[in-house]
């Protein structure tokens, strides 16, 4: 009977063993915060993984920040910031900051915004300041001291999605005004990245993760479950008015396209797009990504 207490606590050591290999496999699978390969289960996100999720995605982030050097500083000049602030988008009533980049899945969230502000839904805890509210969702039409003030203080929020499924999704938005998907990656390739359309831009040029230190990265795919989360999480319960989002329904006919497509490509431009993404195939956890197998070392950036 001696080594019963001793056979009890073996057990429990096991099982805990058990439950956390368990938790680091659902994590790895995904490679430091990608959910991705679950999306075909029925993955359910719980919130104690959600909360995990957040932090790997967030360590890969600021990783990627220090050793990138992206800006990190507001600029003084008006029409600097108007520039380097155009993608990003706010909600002054419930004290929202997000990135509003093509083919990432934010209409909805935008749509979800509206809804909220329309049924004067509030914040259960305002901000500790008087803050005006207005109709206005561009980030740089505001003054420094109010866009400091939005960045220190809102929830921000960041929708991310594998670089591949953007372009495939451009390409297509596009279909018709280049023969094939080869001419298409081969035409803006050459543009570059500071002359590239929105919709080929990276997400670390649009949304500027170095700068705005995002609370959530939220990961095409998996918003209902995210976004639920998120929204809990803000003392927002709208589980009722949450849309219809049809991500993850998406990202499985992506999938398929990808591999098609991929294979249309000449090994030197999937070199070249690899390069091209290099800085959110090293900021994000996209392992799943056709463009990973071809990422930059850092010394090429």
């Amino acid at each position: 009977m001696r080594f019963l207490p001793r056979l009890v606590v073996s057990a429990a050591l096991a099982i805990t063993a058990f439950l956390s290999w368990r938790l680091l496999r659902t994590l790895s699978d995904g490679q430091r915060g990608d959910l991705a390969p679950k999306a075909e289960e029925g993955f359910t996100l719980t919130l104690d993984t959600f909360l995990h999720v957040q932090q790997l995605r967030k360590k890969r982030l600021r990783a990627f920040c220090s050793r990138s050097h992206k800006v990190t500083t507001l600029p003084r000049s008006q029409q600097e910031r108007a520039y380097l602030l155009s993608s990003l988008r706010v909600s002054t009533k419930l004290d929202f900051l997000y990135c509003q980049a093509p083919s990432v899945g934010v209409e909805e969230w935008q749509q979800l915004l509206e809804k909220l502000e329309k049924k004067n839904v509030t914040l259960p805890v305002p901000l500790p300041y008087q803050w005006r509210h207005t109709k206005e969702t561009q980030l740089n039409k505001f003054n420094q001291t109010e866009i400091e003030a939005m960045l220190g203080s809102y929830t921000k929020v960041l929708f991310v999605r594998d670089p591949f499924h953007r372009l495939i999704a451009a390409f297509l938005q596009d279909m018709g005004l280049s023969p094939s998907f080869s001419s298409f990656v081969e035409d803006g390739l050459g543009s570059g990245i500071r002359n590239a359309s929105v919709a080929w831009k990276p997400l670390v040029s649009l949304c500027l993760p170095c700068l705005v230190q995002y609370d959530y990265v939220v990961m095409f795919g998996f918003h209902r479950q995210e976004l639920g989360h998120l929204l809990q999480r803000a003392g927002l319960s709208v589980d009722s008015l949450l849309p219809k989002f049809t991500d993850t329904q998406v990202l499985w006919t992506y999938r398929w396209l990808s591999e098609q497509m991929f294979s249309e490509l000449s090994a030197q431009q999937k070199k070249k797009l690899s390069h091209f993404y290099r800085w959110d195939l090293s900021a994000f956890p996209f392992s799943s990504s056709y463009l990973s197998d071809h990422l930059s070392t850092p010394e090429t950036w």
